[in-house]
């Protein structure tokens, strides 16, 4: 027994706490150091970059596959019709992986957006790298936010006011395949546009346009969002246009206030006296 407490304890290999990512650390002078790689590393790492996004993409399908049914129920109820016409005898399955690989790709776009990003990382600074970090969350949250709006406020004010335009001479029997590309149009149309707050930020801190440019051009801008609407609106009528319109132009309003709080000190450079 006396040898036996005379032994020493094993020593327990202490845990390493995982470095944070060069883009969490505060800046402390050190030029930023970026790592060469062969063209044959470049293909590798792209290569395990795609194979990750397939994997996420298909993972998400299965949900997909299961909430296509619910959507396709609202979809009717909103075009208020009892069912939608088809033209082929595939139409139905192929309408319903359509929508099933278009949840798929709206609930894997975080994952997509990070595999991207871990690519083109290397080659960004340390400063900039924080800027697309941070800004990745709110890329996923206003792209589900612009297509929740389209699918749950724009598509059926529109498909309401289309099925009573002079509903005395036309009947209101759309095919199903126009009305589910209606749908898919301006969820995704709307989806990338409410990203313009993000993209205006991302301008003013990388110095490019200063919050205060952003407001003496306002009536450039609801031009532009005059012309994005029409590209985004199926249909060429003012009414559904104003639907899309409306909160696009309020989104670079409130694009102008994100820049004016969280950019007023462009990485790229001391701030400029007109940016306040």
């Amino acid at each position: 027994m006396a040898k036996l407490a005379r032994l020493s304890a094993p020593k327990v290999p202490r845990l390493h706490k995982p470095s944070k990512p060069d883009w969490l650390r505060p800046d402390d002078g050190t030029e930023d150091v970026f790592e060469e790689m062969t063209l044959s590393e470049h293909l590798i790492e792209l290569r395990t970059r795609i194979v990750r996004t397939c994997f996420s993409i298909g993972g998400a399908f299965i949900l997909g596959v299961i909430i296509a049914k619910p959507l396709l129920d609202k979809m009717v109820d909103q075009a208020q019709v009892e069912g939608f016409d088809i033209s082929s005898p595939t139409d139905p399955i192929t309408l319903y992986f359509k929508i099933a690989l278009y949840v798929a790709l709206v609930v894997a776009a975080p994952l997509i957006l990070m595999q991207m990003m871990g690519f083109i990382a290397p080659g960004l600074t340390r400063k900039e790298k924080r800027i697309v970090y941070l800004s990745l969350p709110w890329v996923a949250i206003m792209a589900v936010v612009g297509a929740s709006y389209g699918f749950f406020v724009a598509a059926p004010r529109a498909l309401f006011f289309l099925s009573r335009f002079m509903d005395g001479i036309f009947s209101w029997d759309p095919d199903g395949k126009e009305v589910i590309g209606f749908y898919l149009t301006l969820m995704l149309g709307l989806a990338l546009a409410f990203q313009i707050p993000i993209i205006m930020f991302i301008f003013a801190k990388l110095n490019i346009v200063t919050p205060k440019k952003m407001a003496s051009i306002r009536r450039y801008a609801f031009v532009v969002v005059l012309i994005l609407s029409a590209v985004i609106t199926p249909s060429t009528d003012p009414v559904n246009m104003a639907f899309v319109a409306v909160p696009l132009y309020l989104l670079y309003e409130f694009g102008i206030i994100v820049a004016r709080i969280f950019a007023k000190t462009p990485i790229a450079g001391t701030p400029s006296p007109t940016a306040a």
